[in-house]
């Protein structure tokens, strides 16, 4: 049986769904039982968190552990406790992580990246079997420029020159399900690197937006210190968003 975290966001939602779809027995964590409104339907779930995790004695039903959690400044502590909480159930359950592109090169700076390392390591520590699914930045990561691409026609990212594969976040939901249901042969240990199916500039993506939209949407490469404005309105902490124009300095 799969235990899956993160459950009811952009990837963990799908996810649990695809399962459903296939009859492959899944449960999600979430934090109350009323929280289970959020999964999909008849899909089952056991009450904790990636800080306070669910008893050992229901940790122990799971073999496979699909483990999700945001890209938030504790991440790492967070992910290891729970890693902790299964190993001290005493089985040793498959963990199939969610991580970044890039979290495998050591000389890669971005903060986020460097949380997954963390989790790595000590994943690497256990002696746990685990497979790492990596995708690039998220198409997702677009929604922040809703407005701009409606009021102003522009896609105001500090993203300069670079083009990346963006990958959909349900796209990888799907190669997750494959993993986890056993329909994709990964070996323990392995990374696998997950983008689109093209390599785009921001010029390219705002031209695929005029297309879909009918208007005019030009790409506006903005400073890091107009991003940092924008995204601090857009509600992340202050850590987010340095790891957020690091990760478009990293892709630049």
């Amino acid at each position: 049986m799969i235990l899956v975290t993160g459950a009811t966001g952009n990837v963990g939602y799908p996810l649990l769904a695809n399962l459903e779809d296939a009859a492959v027995p899944a449960a999600a964590v979430v934090r109350t039982d009323a929280a289970a409104v959020d999964l999909p339907p008849r899909v089952q779930h056991v009450v904790g968190s990636l800080d306070d995790p669910p008893p050992p004695e229901v940790l122990q039903q799971f073999d496979q552990v699909f483990l999700l959690s945001p890209d938030i400044e504790s991440q790492a502590e967070l992910e290891i406790a729970f890693i902790d909480a299964l190993v001290a159930a005493g089985h040793r359950p498959r963990i199939v992580k969610m991580a970044y592109d890039g979290f495998q090169d050591p000389d890669c700076a971005v903060r986020f990246m460097h949380n997954h390392r963390l989790v790595a390591t000590h994943v690497d520590r256990t002696g746990l079997p685990v497979v790492y699914l990596a995708p690039t930045m998220f198409m997702e990561e677009l929604v922040g420029s809703t407005d701009a691409i409606r009021d102003e026609g522009l896609l105001p990212v500090p993203a300069g020159a670079a083009r990346v594969a963006l990958v959909a976040a349900r796209d990888v939901a799907d190669v997750a399900a494959a993993v986890l249901a056993g329909k994709a042969e990964v070996d323990d240990g392995e990374v696998v690197v997950l983008t689109g199916p093209e390599a785009l500039s921001f010029a390219d993506v705002a031209d695929r937006i005029s297309s879909v939209f009918a208007r005019v949407v030009e790409y506006a490469p903005v400073t890091p210190e107009v991003a940092r404005s924008a995204l601090r309105a857009d509600g992340l902490s202050a850590w987010q968003v340095d790891g957020r124009l690091e990760l478009y300095e990293w892709v630049s």
